[in-house]
């Protein structure tokens, strides 16, 4: 799972995570009897047990279909896919890159007709995965990652207060209880 945390406005969602989950993909297995659910403070008033796959979060609700959106997907993806051999450091590593990917996923119509009269001066930087705007955006990515054993490496990359050159990031490691 990959995520990071914006700095806005109150009452909004603020992460992106993707989760890739089932036979054979990394993270928990259903076979083993583990459930993966959706929660937010917005749609469904209960968790949504998820179905193997992998889904996206952005400030909205889970998949909606913005371009920066299925752009994160990819990159996840092809980051999971490429991190297979890699030793778990190297994987975050990757992760983290996409979770900082700053190219505008324009045009989008959705995010347009969004909030018009607020997104448009920084439509540009709203519609990336990773936004840099003064005053909004990425303060905050987790990545975390859960091997087959049960074995959970959960790493954070955090803006040091409000300079966007300045991050500190920090790994912990323990294993999930049975």
């Amino acid at each position: 799972m990959a995520g990071h945390q914006h700095a806005g406005q109150a009452g909004g969602t603020y992460q992106l995570p993707a989760a890739t989950a089932g036979p054979g993909r990394p993270g928990p297995s259903t076979e083993k009897g583990d459930v993966i659910c959706y929660y937010g403070n917005r749609g469904e008033r209960e968790p949504v047990a998820l179905a193997p796959g992998t889904y996206g979060l952005s400030n909205a609700l889970l998949e909606t279909p913005w371009r920066k959106l299925c752009f994160g997907k990819r990159l996840f993806l092809e980051a999971v896919e490429r991190g297979q051999a890699l030793p778990k450091d190297a994987l975050a590593a990757q992760l983290l890159d996409v979770l900082n990917n700053e190219e505008a996923q324009l045009p989008d119509p959705a995010i347009e007709d969004q909030g018009r009269e607020y997104v448009q001066p920084i439509l540009s930087k709203y519609a990336a995965v990773c936004v840099r705007c003064p005053d909004y955006g990425t303060r905050t990515n987790t990545v975390i990652l859960v091997d087959a054993d049960g074995h959970v490496t959960f790493t954070e990359r955090s803006m040091l207060g409000t300079d966007p050159s300045c991050w500190e990031t920090t790994t912990h490691e323990f294993r999930l209880q049975s």
